[in-house]
């Protein structure tokens, strides 16, 4: 298990310095974003909450976005505009600076959208809008866990620092 208790001490700095927020929306990461930046002391005082949206149900329920609604703006999960859609979301209804959001297919196989497992997409959304893809190629689905948290906090940490 990886230590990124470094990298989300410096995302919360960073945060804490400016007096900004974040809400968080974690899907094949299943939380680790989150718990990342739980880890730290001190974190109430920039996270304000997250969600684990992992299926279309939870997607409906927690965001308000249906499946129907997906098919109609003829988008799909596991995608950077649907990342972006999910961060843009998250940050309007906690009302927060910041939205860091994660969609992808953790293994050990891939999604049903034909997306290979390690496949993720990650988007920020704030005073910097930023989406980015990663493909890890591993079936390894824990490593893969911890790499998109890796990846989402290291994207969070370039947008925040401009």
């Amino acid at each position: 298990m990886p230590d990124l208790t470094p990298l989300a001490a410096s995302v919360g700095a960073l945060l804490k310095e400016r007096q900004q927020n974040i809400a968080v929306a974690d899907s094949s990461a299943g939380g680790l974003i989150s718990a990342s930046l739980l880890s730290v002391p001190g974190a109430s005082a920039y996270y304000v909450g997250g969600i684990v949206s992992y299926t279309g149900v939870s997607r409906g329920t927690l965001l308000g976005i249906s499946e129907e609604d997906m098919a109609k703006i003829g988008m799909r999960a596991s995608t950077e505009p649907y990342a972006a859609l999910i961060a843009k979301t998250v940050r309007e209804k906690f009302g927060t600076t910041w939205a860091l959001s994660e969609t992808g297919a953790s293994g050990p196989t891939g999604n049903r959208y034909g997306d290979a497992s390690g496949h993720a997409c990650f988007a920020v959304s704030g005073p910097v809008e930023r989406t980015i893809t990663l493909e890890t190629r591993s079936a390894d689905r824990e490593a893969n866990m911890w790499a998109f948290t890796k990846a989402a906090l290291e994207l969070l940490e370039q947008c925040l620092k401009g």
